[in-house]
Parts: C-alpha cells; structure tokens; sequence
C-alpha cells in the first residue's frame, strides 16, 4: 500500500471567481461542437461566432479562420445543425451579404458571459447577453460604409418566411422560421428586435443565397449509425420542411457612419412568440447602455452558479478543464419563455409559465443528458431544474407526450428510449422537487404502457419482455432493438424509483420488475446481450463489435449498460470475476478501437465505474483517471465526441468529484476518488457536501483509506444522506492501488434486482386477441377456448401422474417463462415435471434443478411445437398432451382454426431425499421459444 503523497501538507485555498478559470474554446474542435459566445446560464440567447465549417449546434469551428457570422441562438454539441439563427455580421465598405470576415486567434477572447474579437477588416466586436437579450459594441473604422449585415436565412439549417423590417432610424426587427432538426420535419420561429445608441444611415434587404436544409435520412430501422451522428430509421411523424431563401430580398442590413463616432452599440431582444415579445425582452432586461454593466451581470451569474462548486488544488489545466466543463454542463436546457411569461407549447400555441414558476425550459437531448447532467443541474440549479421538470409536465399536458429529443417547441423523435422517466425522476431525486409530481408520475405511467409515439415497440415489450430484431414497429423513428429494449429497461426502472419515491409502491415493483427484461437478451453462452428475432431465435450473424441492432454502438458497449442492477449483470456472466474480466477487455481501449469502450459516447459512460459493485474500486479509481488524462485537455479539441447539450462535460464534472450517478433515478453514487485536494458542493438545502483528497496528484488516483465525517468509511458509494445534509467525505490517496479498500461485497453499490416473474403473454380473450403473442407472430391461445378444455386461472391440471398450477392470472397479462436461463422458486421432490411448449419447435434445452443443500441435477427438458406445425408433426416422444384447444386466437383477425396444444414432459425422477428450491430453466435453446406455464413434481 502506497503511503499519501502529501497527507500532511497544508491545503491549497479554494478558488475564490471559477470564471476566471473557464476557457469557451475547450470544445471548439475535433466534433465536440461547444461555441465559445456570450451566454447566461441557461438562457435563451448564446451569441456567439460562426465560422465556415459550421459545425453541428456550436457553429464554430477553431481552425477555421473567418466568422461568417455573429448568431444569437447555439446548441452546445447536439449531433445534426441546429440553431445559429439571426447572424450578423460587421462589414466595412459594399454591402455584400455573402460576405465573412477573416481573424486570427491572437485578437480574440472568451469568458463567461463574454466574447471580443478584433476583426482583420479593423471592427472590434464584443457581445454580451442577458437571458433573453443580447448587447453588443462594435467599434468601426473610421468610414462612411460601416455596415451589419442581417443574413437571416443563414441558419444552421436554413430558413423560411424571413422577415426584416425597419422601425426608425436606430430600430430594425423580424423573425425567421427554421427547424429540420436532423432531418426532423420539427418547425420554430423566433423573432428578433435591435435598437441601436446611433442611427444608421442606410438600410434594406438583399437577396439571400439559399442554405441547405439537413435532409431527411429515413434509412431502414435496421441500419447501424456511426456514434455521435443520429440519423433517422424508418417512419418519422411529419414531412420534411424545405427550408429556403425566397426569391425576394430576405437577408437585411444597415450601414452607419462611423467617420467621427466609431462605436456603435447593439441591444437585441428575442423571443419565440412575437416581435412584441422581443421587444418586450430587450426592455426588461437592459433597459440602458452600459455593456459594461451587462457584461459583468453576466458574469456576476456564472460566478454565482460555477461557485456552487468550488475547489481548490490540481493543476491549472486541471482546473480549468473542470470548471470549464461545468460551465459546459449547466449551458442546456434553455429558457424559452419571454419576460411577460408566454411561451410557445409545444401544441404550436401561446401558453403562460405555470403559478409559482419563474420560466418554462427548452432544449432537452433526452438519450444524453438523462446520465449525468440532468442530476448535476438538480444538484446545483434546482430552481431551474424544477422549472425545467414543470415544463415537460406542461408539454404532456399539450400534446399527450413528454419530451425525447425536443428543439425549441417541437418534439424530433431523435434517438431511442423514453428519457423523460430517467429526466424527471433524476431532477427529483438529486433535490429539484418544485413541480407537480403528480400529474408528471400519472403522465409518465401512461407513456409507458399506453401505445405512443415515444415508446414504439411497447407491445412487444408489454407481451414478450424483448424488442425483437425483425419486430414491426411503425411510427416513430424506431431502430436499434438491443439497445432500445435496455433504454426501456433503464426507463422503466426509474419510473419505478420515481413512483417509490412518491409512496406508490405498486407501480414502484410493476416497472422494478419489468426493467429486468435485459435479462431475456442476455445470451449466457457468449455473454453479450444480444438481438432475438420476435420467434424467440437468436438473430443469425451476431458479432460483438457490429452495432446492427444497436444503438451508436455494439455489444461490447451496450452488454454492460444495466447500471441498475449490475450484481444481476454479474451473476448472469457467472459471478463478479466474470464481469471483472469482461470489463478488462472491454476497457482495453477508451475510445472505441476494437469496437471496445468509447468514453466519447454516451452508451459507455456507465462503463468504468462497474467495478465498485465487483469488489475492485481500485480499477475504477485507475481507469477513470486514464480517461480525464486521455480525453479531456485544456484545448479546443480537449474533449471527445460531441458534448451533447452538456452530457459529456457533466461526466467530467462528476468523475472529477471522485463519484457518479450510476443508477439513474436515484441519489446514489458511485465512487471513483477525487482529482482535487478538496472541493465544496453547496447543496439544495443549503448545507455543504465537502470532498477531501489528502495526497491528490494525477498519478495518485489510488483510495488508501477514506473517512465520512471523521469516521472509517469503507464502501464504494456516497453515503445516503450525504445530498440533502451534507458531510465531509475525506481520502487518503496514492499512487498504488489499495486492492482490500471497499473490495468487500456489502461495500458495493446498490443493485436493483427487482423480482421478475413470467415474461411472456401467452393467453387473450377472444374479443382482445391483441393483448397476447405467444410466438411472436400475434398468435397466442384462446382464454375462452382453455376454459372450454378446463383451464382456467389458477385451475389444476393433471398429465401423466403430475398435477400442475395454472397460473393464475388474467388472460393479456404474463403468464409463462419463455426459458433463457431464468430461476424458478419451486419446492418439491420425488420427480418434476414440466407443462408448456414450443413455438417455432420443437424446442429443446438444459434445465439445473437446485436442492436445498445447494446440490444441483441437470434435467433434459423438451417441448413440442404448440400447433405441432400446423398438425403435420407428433409430440415428443417425452410429452403428453395435457391440454387441447380447437382454436388460437390472431392479433387483428380474432380467430385461427388451428388445433393447439399444451404439454406435460415425462417425470424426471430427482435425487431421494432431497427437497427442491428453485429450478434454472435452459439458457439456451436449439429452436424458436421453450414456454414453461408451471412445474410439477410427482412422487418419484
């Protein structure tokens, strides 16, 4: 064991103005797409450069070397255009709205809440913003022709209905309608007012140049996607939306002279409802015209915000990564509402801020952001993010759905899963609780288990516990089957801490149960989840590293993606030293080579923090330190991927306070160890989480030993408690690994385990054929036609000397194990037997029948096809029939005449004087699906 580094020395101070250590360029290059423009938190305007490359959202790229633009509307890293609207752009001599200007790195500047460049045409240009305004001072040469050029259809992904107009001689306003987000047919109009503290002398419209649209994709739900560039699969509500300049003059501009005063300021308003609005905006929020003065606001707001964190130590790199990746983090979502409290709906009409809340919120990269940065704004902006929380509930009050993947008012669809249930109930947990939890619990129940939009393939989820490869799933953007049974999975188990946290426990053990489904594509022979096709059949052609039926990603990244019940993920490998060499390999590469772990994608985030929860920490504490030195730099291409509206950053932030929201939806927290001597969290109540890291260095990343308010603390998660009353978590830290720290099995994370029970719906009623799919085709058995043969919820049925228990529940609910190496509680001894059968069979398998004293027996276990192919096969010769029905009933048709059966396997003596307590049904099967209703046991 390594003693600390320098456990004895005296603390660094705390940094006492965190802008100061923000660098806006951090992100600017290598497809990060950060902007490095004027912002307030969470505010509605970033005005911010453009530069020829444009890149997705951030609009500036930091090895171009020309701006084309000033825009008042960026998206930090979302993965397609989006934004950039309004850009203007100071020019000296002939109006020309295609023109750019040129400049050099050495004459410009970014801090929080400000940008200036000196551009090379001699204008010095500085923003600055409020929430919903912006302010600039440009200072001309010395000319007659100083102009700002409007070039309003210039955004990201061109525009429509662009309108210009002047007011008088010092205001000029209009609006333009963009969207198309990814190829989305989503549509928003924002509208814009400019006054001016001299008049210009010249003003008008100039015809535009058209700027392309993003196109619409619309691949096969079956085609991979490289990571950070989604694309849309197969049907996508609405057309998309040919955003083009007119054939009129759309572009405007105005021209001063500047021959005797060269400084001409700039307040801009905008808003999403009406120029009124904007104006209104601009008025509120800087009513005079002191940049100054606005400009330290700005920043007065950022340090207010950063400060809720501070830390003291590291290196300056160090801590300008962190704070920039704070900065980074709390920049989305945006406020959308104007200062009179009207807000665009997402219904396409005018809507009011709720009672008791200051904004409503837009912008959500749901897929993304629901890991780490929806809980890092609870945690340090609950104000904000409870008004974001009320704003989704507001938006399913709209339309009947929350939001997935949102720009401005309307939804894209954009990604998979349903990430409002992680969203809301991450906000809850980590202390952002102002919003009506009610209606948004009663909302987020019904999208999950009411057919939608945001949640194509529910039925299948709902009916065979597993979205399968060659599913049908219409509406709306569905691909990736693997990956979007485990993001319904993560979704649902959220919803389940959410519903617990708000005393319903009923739903709480519903949605904790169902979230275990990643069970049914874990394949125990290669250990990997993998794609099954609807039949029960694992899809042909599976390889690790492919990312067919996945997600921006493959098996390697998504096999461990089930941070809710990572001791369950364990056993299946077959114990914590299975899943320890699994993350070995899988963490051999960081980004991505061999198809291994990609931490500059979001599917891996969860990654390097699994092996808390196998007893090796250490590992964590070493790998996540690889990853900060690996990826994150002090540069414009210091961080990898795109960052994702925050998500990336807020993984930075996270990680460098030495923990992680893990399990989304609850407070817990993964530990890793502390990049800094000490860091001070002030939390929602008030009180101060404070993290001591005595000896830290980059190369001591090692735990020797850790206190939790001045006591031994030797467990690999937060404290409970540690978010609401805070504490002092103290380490001692070094350069060699600490194996026996936090290594024992009680000092794991939580795991949510859940108790999963049938996981197929095998029976319907004959008025509601739908509600059941017993071989994945829409057929199942008939309720009406087993009652005729004497089966009827919780009846008995006796076969070849054994008497089972049918289940008893209601026909459209779970009523049998499709079998993939699931363990049946069951006590019993003499013989067992086994009542079910196939389809698409026979089907055949291994079951492990486990005695009391931990002694197993293995059991050939086969059933035959239920149709026994349509009548032209015989039973198994170990199988009797025990039930038979004159028909089966078919999704969509009622009624199919074929005769079907169920069957009992011949009694399998078991090992005299032995009591059975629970049997693990085959893990894998050579045919289609093996069906077990019940298990009974004879008398030998």
């Amino acid at each position: 064991m390594a003693a600390p580094a320098f456990g004895t020395t005296a603390r660094p101070a705390l940094v006492t103005d965190p802008t100061s250590r923000v660098n806006p360029f951090i992100g600017t290059s290598n497809a990060a797409d950060d902007f490095p423009g004027a912002d307030t938190p969470f505010g509605m305007v970033q005005w911010s450069p453009d530069t020829p490359h444009k890149p997705d959202g951030g609009g500036y790229e930091y090895n171009d070397s020309s701006v084309t633009g000033f825009g008042l509307t960026h998206i930090a890293g979302p993965g397609c255009r989006a934004g950039g609207d309004i850009p203007v752009l100071p020019t000296v001599g002939t109006v020309d709205t295609s023109a750019t200007d040129s400049f050099s790195h050495t004459h410009e500047s970014a801090s929080p809440g400000a940008y200036t460049v000196s551009l090379d045409n001699g204008v010095k240009t500085e923003l600055t913003a409020t929430t919903r305004s912006g302010m600039a001072r440009f200072t001309f040469p010395a000319t007659r022709q100083s102009n700002l050029l409007f070039k309003l259809t210039n955004s990201q992904n061109g525009d429509t209905a662009a309108q210009f107009h002047m007011v008088n001689s010092k205001e000029v306003r209009g609006s333009v309608t963009s969207g198309n987000f990814c190829g989305e047919g989503n549509s928003y109009t924002v509208y814009f007012d400019m006054v001016f503290d001299q008049p210009f002398q010249h003003s008008g419209t100039a015809l535009a140049a058209a700027t392309p649209t993003t196109p619409r994709t619309a691949v096969s739900p079956s085609t991979p996607e490289a990571p950070n560039k989604p694309v849309l699969h197969g049907v996508v509500p609405g057309a998309a939306r040919p955003f083009a300049a007119r054939a009129s003059g759309t572009d405007g501009y105005v021209t001063f002279d500047t021959t005797t005063r060269r400084t001409v300021q700039a307040k801009v308003g905008i808003s999403y409802v009406s120029a009124a609005d904007a104006v209104g905006n601009r008025t509120a929020e800087n009513a005079g015209w002191d940049f100054a003065k606005v400009r330290d606001a700005a920043h007065n707001a950022w340090k207010s915000l950063l400060g809720r964190v501070r830390i003291a130590g590291g290196t300056a790199a160090q801590q300008t990564v962190f704070y920039t990746a704070l900065y980074h983090a709390l920049l989305h979502p945006n406020v959308i509402s104007d200062t009179n409290g009207r807000y665009p709906g997402f219904d396409g009409k005018p809507h009011t801020v709720d009672k008791g809340h200051a904004a409503a919120y837009a912008n959500y990269s749901g897929w993304d952001v629901y890991r780490s940065q929806a809980q890092l704004e609870a945690l340090l902006a609950p104000k904000a993010a409870s008004d974001t929380a009320q704003s989704m509930v507001d938006d399913y009050r709209q339309t009947g759905l929350f939001p997935k993947w949102s720009e401005n008012n309307g939804e894209t669809y954009v990604m998979v899963g349903d990430p409002a249930d992680e969203i809301i109930a991450d906000y809850y947990a980590f202390g952002a609780r102002n919003f009506d939890t009610a209606t948004a619990l009663k909302g987020l129940i019904a999208e999950a288990t009411v057919t939608n939009n945001n949640r194509p393939g529910l039925n299948y989820l709902e009916q065979i516990g597993r979205l399968p490869s060659n599913g049908r799933y219409g509406c709306c953007n569905y691909y990736g089957p693997a990956s979007t049974t485990l993001e319904y999975n993560a979704a649902d188990f959220a919803l389940s801490s959410f519903a617990g946290a708000l005393g319903d426990t009923a739903d709480q053990h519903r949605f904790a149960d169902r979230a275990q489904d990643w069970q049914n594509l874990f394949h125990f022979g290669s250990g990997f989840i993998q794609p099954r096709d609807a039949s029960g059949t694992w899809t042909s052609g599976f390889s690790p590293t492919s990312g067919k039926n996945f997600v921006e990603g493959d098996s390697w990244q998504y096999t461990p993606m089930v941070p809710f019940n990572v001791h369950g993920l364990a056993t299946a490998m077959g114990g914590d030293a299975a899943l320890g060499k699994f993350l070995d390999t899988d963490l051999s590469s960081l980004t991505g080579a061999g198809g291994y772990t990609n931490l500059g994608n979001e599917p891996s985030l969860n990654i390097p923090w699994e092996y808390d929860y196998i007893g090796m920490p250490y590992r964590t504490q070493k790998v996540v330190r690889q990853v900060q030195d690996q990826i994150w730099t002090d540069s414009p291409s210091g961080l990898a991927g795109n960052d994702d509206l925050g998500e990336m950053s807020s993984w930075y932030v996270w990680s460098a306070l030495g923990m992680y929201p893990q399990t989304a939806g609850t407070a817990d927290l993964a530990l890793g160890s502390p990049l800094f001597t000490q860091a001070v969290i002030t939390l929602p109540s008030g009180h101060t989480l404070t993290v001591n890291g005595d000896g830290a260095a980059d190369d001591a990343p090692y735990v020797q030993s850790a206190t939790w308010n001045g006591t031994a603390w030797n467990k690999a998660h937060v404290p409970d408690g540690a978010l609401t009353g805070g504490g002092t978590l103290g380490y001692v830290l070094g350069t060699s690994a600490n194996t026996s720290w936090a290594s024992d099995t009680t000092a794991a994370p939580r795991s949510y385990p859940g108790s999963p029970g049938y996981t197929d719906v095998g029976t319907s009623g004959d008025t509601a054929a739908a509600s059941a799919n017993f071989d994945g085709a829409g057929y199942s058995y008939s309720a009406h036609a087993l009652a005729a043969a004497g089966v009827t919820p919780g009846a008995k049925v006796t076969a070849g000397g054994v008497t089972f228990t049918w289940p008893k529940v209601a026909s459209g609910a779970a009523d049998n194990y499709v079998a993939n190496g699931q363990t049946v509680r069951v006590s019993g001894s003499g013989s067992i037997s086994f009542l079910g059968a196939a389809n698409n069979g026979p089907s055949s398998g291994t079951a492990t029948v486990t005695y009391t004293d931990g002694t197993t027996q293995s059991v050939a276990l086969g059933l035959s096809d239920w149709t026994l192919g349509a009548g032209s096969a015989s039973p198994l010769a170990d199988n009797t029939v025990a039930v038979t029905t004159s028909y089966r009933n078919q999704a969509g048709t009622a009624h199919d005449s074929t005769t079907s059966y169920v069957f009992a396997t011949k009694p399998v003596t078991l090992t005299p004087g032995k009591t059975v307590s629970g049997v693990r049904l085959p893990s894998d099967v050579n045919a289609g699906g093996l069906h077990v209703f019940a298990i009974g046991f004879g008398t030998g």
